[in-house]
C-alpha cells in the first residue's frame, strides 16, 4: 500500500511540474469522455467535433484562458442549438472557469463565470422557454459557479502561502541584518576601547622616553629601568592590538603572513588579468620610489578595483598610468566602454574614494567623451 502511494505521489509530482503535460492528459480524458458518452448512439461527426473542441479548449486554458472559455462557451451554445446533449463540454467549461478564477483576480473569475453560465442559460431558454427552471439548467449554473469558487479558493490559498513565505523570508533577513548590525556595533566598541588603551600606553611610552633622555644625561646608571618600562608598554600595546584585531577579523577571512600589497606587485596583477584575456598597457612616468605603507596599499587597491571595473564593463583592454611627482603619486586607469554608461560607480567607487581619503588623497571617476571611462587618483608621496 505504501509502495503504491509512493509511486502515485511520484507520478503526481512529475505531472505537476509539467503543466502542459497535465493539460494534455486532462484534455485527452475529457475528449475520451465526450466520445464515450456518445458511444451508445454511435458517435456522429458532431460528437467528434465536440470532442475536438473540448480537447483544444482545455489544452490552451493556461496560455489563452479567455480564448479557451470563449471556445468552450461557443461550442456549448452550438451543441444546445443543434440538440446535441453531451456533458463533456459542460465539464470542460467548468475546468476552464476554474483555471481563470485560479490564475487571475477575483473579479475577472466571477465575471467570466457569470458570462459563460448566462450565455448558456439564455441559449437554453431560447431553445426551450418552458423548461427554464429544470434541474439540468440549474445544474449548469451550479457547476460553473462551483468551479469558479474552487479556483478562487485555490488562488487565495496560493496568495496566502506566498505571503507567509515572504514574511518569513523578510523576518529571516531582518534577523540577519540585526545580527550583522550588532556585530558591527560590538566591533566598533572594541575598536574604541583599543584606541583608548593604545593611546594610554603610547602616552606612557612618550613620557618614559622623555624621562630616559633626561636620566641618560644626568644619571646614566638609572636609564635601564626606564627603558624596561618603555619595552613593557610597547609589548602591552602590541598584545592589545593583536588580540583586538583578531576579534575584528571576519569569520570568513583567512589568516595570512603575506605582507600588504603595494605598487611593486602591479606586474603580478597585470599578468593575472592578461591570463583572463584582459590586456593592460602600463605606462610609468618618473622613477619609482618607496611610498608610505598606507599610501602604497591604497594605490594598489585603487588600481585593482579600477581594472576590475574596466574588465567587467569595458571593451576588453585598458591603459594604466603611474606617475611619480615630487609630492604625489598619480594613478590613472582608462578604458573604452561597451555601453553608453560605465556601470562601475557603485560600492567599488565608494571604496576607492574612502581609501584615497584615508591616505590623504582623492579619486575622481567619470566618462571622458562618449566612449571612454577614466579613474584618476592622486595620493601624497610622503606621510600626510
Amino acid at each position: 500500500m505504501d509502495a503504491s502511494e509512493t509511486a502515485l505521489t511520484r507520478v503526481w509530482r512529475y505531472a505537476a511540474g509539467r503543466p502542459l503535460l497535465l493539460d494534455m492528459l486532462l484534455a485527452l480524458v475529457l475528449a475520451f469522455a465526450v466520445l464515450r458518452a456518445a458511444a451508445d448512439d454511435r458517435a456522429t461527426n458532431g460528437d467528434v467535433i465536440v470532442a475536438g473542441v473540448a480537447f483544444v479548449a482545455v489544452l490552451i486554458r493556461r496560455l489563452r484562458p479567455l480564448a479557451a472559455l470563449g471556445i468552450a462557451t461557443s461550442a456549448t451554445i452550438g451543441a444546445i442549438l443543434q440538440g446535441v446533449s453531451n456533458p463533456g463540454l459542460i465539464v470542460a467549461l467548468g475546468v476552464i472557469t476554474y483555471s481563470i478564477a485560479a490564475h487571475t483576480d477575483r473579479r475577472k473569475g466571477w465575471v467570466c463565470a457569470l458570462a459563460a453560465s448566462g450565455f448558456v442559460y439564455l441559449t437554453g431558454l431560447i431553445v426551450a422557454a418552458e423548461d427554464w427552471w429544470r434541474g439540468e439548467t440549474l445544474g449548469i449554473f451550479a457547476w460553473i459557479f462551483m468551479a469558479a469558487a474552487v479556483g478562487d479558493a485555490a488562488r487565495t490559498h496560493r496568495a496566502y502561502v506566498a505571503e507567509v513565505e515572504e514574511r518569513a523570508r523578510r523576518a529571516e533577513q531582518t534577523r540577519e541584518d540585526e545580527a550583522r548590525r550588532r556585530v558591527m556595533d560590538e566591533r566598533l566598541r572594541i575598536a574604541r576601547e583599543l584606541h583608548d588603551v593604545v593611546a594610554h600606553h603610547i602616552a606612557v611610552i612618550s613620557v618614559q622616553a622623555g624621562a630616559a633622555a633626561h636620566v641618560l644625561q644626568r644619571r646614566p646608571d638609572q636609564v635601564g629601568p626606564v627603558l624596561n618600562h618603555i619595552r613593557e608598554a610597547s609589548d602591552t600595546v602590541l598584545k592589545e592590538i593583536q588580540s583586538v584585531v583578531g576579534v575584528l577579523r571576519g569569520a570568513d577571512e583567512r589568516e595570512t603572513t603575506e605582507p600588504a600589497p603595494g605598487l611593486a606587485r602591479l606586474p603580478e596583477l597585470l599578468a593575472t588579468l592578461e591570463t583572463t584575456g584582459f590586456p593592460v598597457r602600463l605606462r610609468q612616468v618618473g622613477e619609482a620610489r618607496e611610498l608610505p605603507a598606507m599610501v602604497d596599499l591604497a594605490a594598489y587597491r585603487i588600481v585593482q578595483e579600477a581594472l576590475t571595473n574596466a574588465h567587467r564593463y569595458g571593451d576588453g583592454s585598458a591603459q594604466l598610468l603611474v606617475e611619480y611627482t615630487p609630492d604625489d603619486v598619480v594613478l590613472q586607469v582608462s578604458n573604452r566602454m561597451r555601453a553608453a554608461t560605465q556601470k562601475g560607480a557603485g560600492y567599488g567607487l565608494l571604496g576607492m574614494r574612502e581609501r584615497a581619503a584615508a591616505a590623504g588623497g582623492s579619486v575622481t571617476a567619470c566618462p571622458v567623451g562618449a566612449s571612454v571611462f577614466r579613474v584618476h587618483a592622486v595620493l601624497p608621496a610622503e606621510h600626510a
